[in-house]
C-alpha cells in the first residue's frame, strides 16, 4: 500500500505565484511596461529570464531575493498537511511538478524545513551566473500541443511512474493536487482509481468542469479543495484504511 502525492507549487503549496512575487525586489516593486508586455503565451520561462536579467542589472542580489521569497505565505492548512505527510512517509511518496524553478522552491522548502517531505522536485533548472544574475532554463523538450513549451506535466508524471516501476514500486493510488491550466494534461492521464484535487475557484477546477460539460470527463475521481485541511481529511481516510 503506497500512495503517490503529486503537488503543483504556485497557488497550491504556496498561496502566491513565486515568479510574480519576486517583482517585490524590483525598483519601486514593479517592472517596466516594455518588459511586462514582452510575455508571449507558452513562453513563460523566457519571459522570467528577462525579468531576472532586469533584476540583476538593477543590482538585486541573491540574499535579497532569498529574503523576499521566504516571506511567501503557505496556502491555508498546508503547513499542517506537509507535517502530516512527513509523519507518514512510509505510506506516501511525494513529488512536486512545477513551472517555478529549482532555486525558488529549494529556498522556500528549506526555510520552512519541508524539503525532506518531497522525494523529488521537477521544475525548471535555475542557477546564479558568475555575475550574480539568476538564470533559468526550460525543464525539458516535449511534443505536447496542450502544454507550455518548457514543461508537460503529463510527460514528467509518466516518466516518473515508469522509473518507479523499473525499481519495483507501484502505487495503489495517485493523488494529484493542483490549481492551474497546465495541471489538466497530467489529470487527463490519471486512471479510474486515482484522484484529482483541483483548488476551488481556480483554472484547473473550471477546465475539469468544462470537460464534463463537453461529455468527455476525466477518468479519475475529482475532489475539490479550498484549504489544505480538505486534502488532509482525505489522506487521513487513506491512512485509516
Amino acid at each position: 500500500m503506497k500512495f503517490l502525492l503529486v503537488f503543483d507549487f504556485d497557488h497550491t503549496i504556496i498561496d502566491e505565484n513565486s515568479d510574480t512575487w519576486i517583482v517585490k525586489c524590483a525598483p519601486e516593486r514593479k517592472l517596466p511596461n516594455g518588459l511586462r508586455n514582452s510575455y508571449q503565451p507558452g513562453h513563460w520561462t523566457e519571459y522570467m529570464g528577462r525579468v531576472f536579467a532586469y533584476l540583476g542589472d538593477n543590482g538585486v542580489k541573491e540574499d535579497e531575493m532569498k529574503r523576499t521569497m521566504t516571506t511567501i505565505p503557505f496556502t491555508a492548512g498546508m503547513v499542517d498537511l506537509l507535517g502530516f505527510i512527513g509523519e507518514n512517509k512510509e505510506l506516501f511518496d511525494c513529488i512536486i511538478v512545477s513551472d517555478s524553478n529549482t532555486v525558488f522552491i529549494d529556498w522556500i522548502l528549506k526555510a520552512a524545513d519541508f524539503h525532506e517531505v518531497f522525494d523529488e522536485v521537477f521544475t525548471n533548472p535555475a542557477a546564479f551566473s558568475s555575475t550574480g544574475c539568476l538564470t533559468v532554463q526550460n525543464f525539458h523538450a516535449h511534443h505536447c500541443a496542450k502544454c507550455p513549451k518548457n514543461l508537460c506535466k503529463r510527460k514528467v508524471l509518466k516518466e516518473f511512474l515508469d522509473k518507479q516501476l523499473e525499481r519495483g514500486v507501484s502505487y495503489t493510488q495517485i493523488v494529484y493536487i493542483g490549481d492551474g491550466g497546465n495541471d489538466l494534461c497530467p489529470v487527463t492521464f490519471l486512471k479510474k482509481n486515482d484522484i484529482a484535487m483541483p483548488r476551488q475557484g481556480y483554472t484547473l477546477e473550471k477546465k475539469i468542469s468544462q470537460l464534463a460539460q463537453d461529455l468527455s470527463p476525466v477518468q479519475c475521481s475529482v475532489l475539490v479543495w479550498s484549504s489544505a485541511t480538505d486534502i488532509m481529511s482525505y489522506l487521513k481516510l487513506l491512512v485509516e484504511e
